[in-house]
Order: structure tokens, then sequence, then C-alpha cells
């Protein structure tokens, strides 16, 4: 019996007493593991290899989960300097507890995200208070990061940790789970039957080559089959992360409704930020506590000077006879300090004042899809950074209706068509409502955004003597109606979710 090459020499070495692995068939042969599993499967159509299969699931630390198997994971850190800092008795100033930790960089929000979820105490406000009776030693993850090997993986099987904390440690990053196919061959009595009347080597081809071509030999000689079955090494190459997918997508949207993109700095004046959109100076977002300043530098010089005067009459004395303003202290010093914006209607404001491309007369419609920063508490719902569908319309008579045909249009386009919204208060829209969608696997009513009408006493200062409709709306949470995501930390931010990342494409 003819064969090729690599069939007879894993028919040789093949046993029809025991399974032999492609591994160890590999080894035998000098083969690459791809050749021989290839040979297999061709022996087995010939019938003279039996070829079986079994997935081995296998898992161990990676090396930032080695990294804390040695020390102690970040929350278990924080949860022993708050006690230090009897926090147990008193709520403690979270800033002082986590500069006391030693926690730096990413670590500070994987101890503030795993806190509170496994009750060592809570953090509100700026300030954290500790569970006395919470017991570190009964730590799931930490017990199970010292029973993980480090070095080597171990059988799923031989590992004494409950499933759902391995799947938290895989969702954290702090163990990987493979899964491998093992294939063993077993000659057949036909196979040993052709090996003990003898195998002749036949001669094949593996590839066309130029020669071959030149030469015309290809007509004479006999090519090796290729089997598209046998395993090969798989590569993970680069993707767009699918918020930067969702991302363009909305773009696309937003310009086939006939907006026009906005760009400006992330880092900008209090005055853009907060000032302009009539924002009082002693309103708590303002504080320290909710925004991220800056400390070098910490002031901009460039500020239109009519501008400014305008912004701080309105705060004063309000737009109009009827307008009263705010009635509290305004500092230009304040309106000067630079800080990361808190949303992109800075970019709004900027663009209404034609200080950024020059008077714009109506009508007119904008947007953005950018990131901004605010210092809220980590949540399933709430990062410190996100992105934000900004958007208005400068036009004669908008009314509200018109600002809710825009989002049923909008979102229909996404595959969403139950909006609901609720009034609500912001300082510069009146009137002004939220935006709800339902979220797809919970069936809970998820806050998308914040919109309304600019009030005169906002749109006066800037110069604009038109209504303008204008709006916020959240990027990731579009993506959780879009995709049944229940926790943007599993595609954004340290404890995403690689293998979904790869997996997951927006669809049109």
């Amino acid at each position: 019996m003819q064969l090729p090459e690599s069939q007879v020499a894993v028919l040789e070495a093949a046993s029809a007493d025991e399974a032999t692995s492609v591994d160890a068939l590999a080894a035998a042969t000098d083969l690459p593991p791809e050749t021989v599993t290839g040979a297999a499967f061709e022996l087995e159509e010939e019938g003279l290899l039996a070829v079986s299969e079994r997935v081995d699931e296998t898992i161990t630390l990676t090396d930032e989960g080695a990294g804390y198997a040695d020390t102690q994971l970040p929350e278990v850190q924080l949860y022993q300097t708050a006690l230090e800092a009897g926090a147990d008795e008193q709520a403690a100033q979270m800033g002082q507890v986590i500069g006391q930790s030693g926690l730096e960089g990413p670590q500070v929000d994987i101890a503030l995200s795993n806190y509170a979820r496994k009750g060592y105490g809570a953090i509100d406000s700026g300030e954290i208070t500790a569970d006395p009776d919470a017991d570190p030693g009964a730590d799931a993850e930490a017990n199970a990061l010292e029973a993980l090997p480090a070095a080597e993986d171990a059988p799923i099987d031989s590992v004494d940790v409950g499933s759902e904390t391995l799947e938290q440690l895989e969702r954290r990053g702090l163990a990987e789970r493979r899964e491998s196919t093992v294939r063993e061959v077993t000659l057949t009595e036909r196979g040993v039957t052709e090996l003990m009347a003898g195998l002749e080597t036949a001669e094949t081809v593996g590839q066309v080559t130029p020669e071959l071509i030149t030469s015309g030999d290809w007509q004479d000689v006999e090519f090796a089959e290729y089997n598209v079955e046998a395993d090969a090494e798989r590569f993970e190459g680069g993707n767009v992360h699918i918020l930067r997918q969702t991302a363009e997508r909305v773009k696309d949207v937003l310009v086939g409704m006939g907006f026009q993109e906005m760009e400006g700095p992330h880092v900008d004046a209090d005055f853009w930020i907060n000032d302009c959109l009539f924002m009082p100076q002693d309103h708590p977002a303002r504080t320290h506590w909710d925004r991220f300043a800056l400390e070098s530098p910490t002031h901009i010089d460039d500020l239109p000077d009519q501008l400014v005067e305008d912004v701080e009459r309105a705060h004063r004395e309000g737009v109009g006879a009827d307008g009263e303003g705010y009635r509290s202290p305004w500092d230009e010093d304040f309106a000067r300090a630079l800080a990361l914006r808190g949303h992109t209607t800075s970019l709004s404001a900027r663009y209404l004042a034609g200080h950024e491309i020059g008077e714009i007369e109506p009508p007119a419609r904008y947007f953005s899809v950018e990131k901004v920063y605010r210092n809220d508490t980590l949540d399933p719902t709430h990062l410190l950074e996100f992105f934000q569908i900004e958007g208005w319309v400068m036009a004669e008579d908008l009314s509200v209706r018109d600002l809710m045909g825009t989002f049923e249009e909008f979102y229909a386009q996404f595959g969403i068509t139950d909006i609901e919204f609720k009034p609500h208060y912001n300082p510069y829209t009146e009137p002004s409502f939220e935006l709800f969608g339902t979220h797809p696997t919970t069936g809970e009513l998820v806050e998308i955004g914040n919109s309304g009408i600019f009030r005169e006493e906002m749109l006066e200062p800037l110069g604009v003597e038109c209504d303008v409709m204008a709006w916020g709306l959240a990027l990731e949470r579009l993506l959780m109606l879009m995709y049944g995501f229940e926790d943007i930390r599993d595609i954004h931010g340290t404890l995403c979710d690689l293998e979904l990342l790869r997996n997951t494409e927006v669809t049109y």
C-alpha cells in the first residue's frame, strides 16, 4: 500500500493496544503536531486509524492574580487601612484612606469597585466606612488565589474552588481558563494488517511552486490532499473596541440626520463648562468632590471679555424684565479655573457663542461624541470617564415635541422604540426631561440621557436670539440597551471582558 511519507510515519508510530496522543506522535515522528493531525484524519478516512477527541479544561493565575496571591487583593488592603483609620466607628475621608493604603493607579479603581460588593463597608460622598464584622480571611476570591497554580495550568476538576468564584476571578482578569482539544489515535485491524503487509512511501508535493509551473512538472506529480479540519495555531488580532464602533455608528446616524460634528478641548475653563450654562458657582456639582481640577496650569487667560461680563450679569441680575439671576457670589477667578470637562455641553457653549467657528446662523444642527470626566462612585452604570452624545438644534419656534421626535428618530436607528420621558430640572434648560429605555435582559428602566430647551439666561449672553434644543446622551447606556450588558465595566475599564470585546460586533 502506498501512502504519503507523513502518513506512513504516523501509522508506524501508532499502537493498536493503547491510544496515543497527537503530541506524543509528533515527538516520535519529528513532525509538527498539525501535520500529524492532518495525517491522522486522512488515515481515519482510509480505515487505518481510529481518532478520538476530548476537551481538557485547565486554569491558571494571570500575572496580576499571582501578584495579589503573594500580597493582598486591593479591596482587602483598602479595608485594613480603613480599619486602621477608625472607619469602623466613624466615616473617614476616602482620599486620606486611599493615600495611606499605598494603592496606586488602576488598583484604586479595583479596590473601590469591589469594596462594597464584598461587604467590607460603604463609600458615599467621598467618605468610607468599614464593617467591623467583615472577615478578609473568609474572602472566597482571596482564598482561591492561594489555591490556584501560578506557573502552570491545572485541570479545572482538580481545583477546589467554586465555579462562581472562578468566574469572578476570570472577569477580573486574575485567572485564565483554557480549553484544549486532545486527539488520540489507535490502530484499527485494517491498519495492523496493512503494516504487516508492508507500506510504501508515495512521493507527493505539498504546494505549487514557480518551478513546478514553469517546468510543466505539475502535470505529472501527485499533490497531497489539503485537510481543512486540521488544527491551526490561533492568532488574536487587534480589533476596534465596541465602544468606538458604536460611536462611529452614532456619528453616521447623526450626519445622516443633517448634523455637523463639533470639536473642542477635554480640559477647559469652568467658564465654558458651567458658567456659560447658567450654572451657579455654588452649585454642588461644581465642588472639588465632583470635578477633576488641574494642578498645573490652574487657570486660563484667554476668555472673551465682553462674554465674561455678559455671563456674570446673567448670573447676578438675570435676563429680561422679570429676570432675577441667582443673586449669589460670582468670582471671575473661579470661572477661569481649569478642569476636565464634566460634559460636552462646554463645546455647545463655545460654538453657540461663535468662539470656535464664528457666528452660526439658524437653522443649524451640531453634535459631538466625546469623552467626559466625573468624580462619580463606580458602579454598574457609572464610571469616572465615559462617552457623551452631545447635540443641539438651533431654529425658530422649537418645542418639546420637536425634541422628543428627534430622539424617537435617533433611537429607532438602533432598534430602540420604547423611549420614555420624565420631567426634570436643569439650571440651563426649561423645560427639561430625562430619557429612559428598557433594559432587554433585566426589564428595568435605564436612564440614557438628559435634555431640554436652553434657557434665555444661557442664550442671551451668548448672543443667540432663537430657540435651541439640546441633549446629552450616554453612549455606554445605549450599548446596554442594544446588547444587554448589565455592567459597563465589562466593556470599559480595567475589569473588561476581553473575550466579549473580541467576539461582539456592532450590527447595522
